[in-house]
């Protein structure tokens, strides 16, 4: 081998400390980068126990609204068994009393709910609401079924919410 390619050869050995720089300092942002990102999506993304826990709560609220009696009259009015409608009722709708109430509709408040069916309050910072309105539902009249939705609350701005109906099906059914 002669002199120059020997020369060549050694100056092709290694890094430059200038190149060892340069890469440094690009590996050192892309992971900069990445990892402000995760550090972003990690803050914003919702917690899935948190979550799975307003859905439990919410699922809880929903089956005792549904399990709720949806019948014309209050349950001490003589007419109760007989009535064909509101209409029919002698004493009107009974006040709502204590949880789990009498009637689907009684469950419709103006504040939120922080409590379950026993008393037992929620964890902190949910809170549930209900809206119950008249729905037709696959035929059936709108004065004959309800649509109801329990949202939950949990850490200020988010929710989960369930819709359920409830049906006429035995308004005159007395326990």
């Amino acid at each position: 081998m002669s002199t120059s390619e020997l020369l060549y050869l050694r100056r092709q050995r290694g890094v430059t400390l200038i190149e060892l720089v340069v890469f440094i300092i690009i590996v050192g942002v892309a992971v900069t980068a990445i990892l402000g990102v995760m550090s972003l999506t990690t803050r914003n993304s919702a917690d899935p126990q948190l979550r799975k826990q307003a859905l439990a709560l919410a699922e809880g609220m929903l089956e005792e609204i549904e399990g709720a009696r949806f019948t014309f009259c209050a349950v001490d009015d003589p007419a109760a068994a007989t009535a064909k409608s509101t209409a029919d009722c002698t004493t009107g709708p009974a006040a709502p009393g204590t949880r789990p109430y009498m009637q689907v509709t009684d469950y419709q408040q103006a504040n939120p709910y922080t409590t379950d069916a026993a008393g037992n309050p929620f964890p902190a910072g949910y809170n549930a609401t209900v809206t119950i309105q008249q729905a037709a539902l696959n035929g059936v009249a709108a004065s004959e079924s309800l649509w109801i939705q329990v949202a939950v609350a949990f850490q200020g701005k988010q929710q989960v919410v369930l819709d359920g109906y409830r049906t006429r099906y035995a308004p005159n059914s007395i326990p």
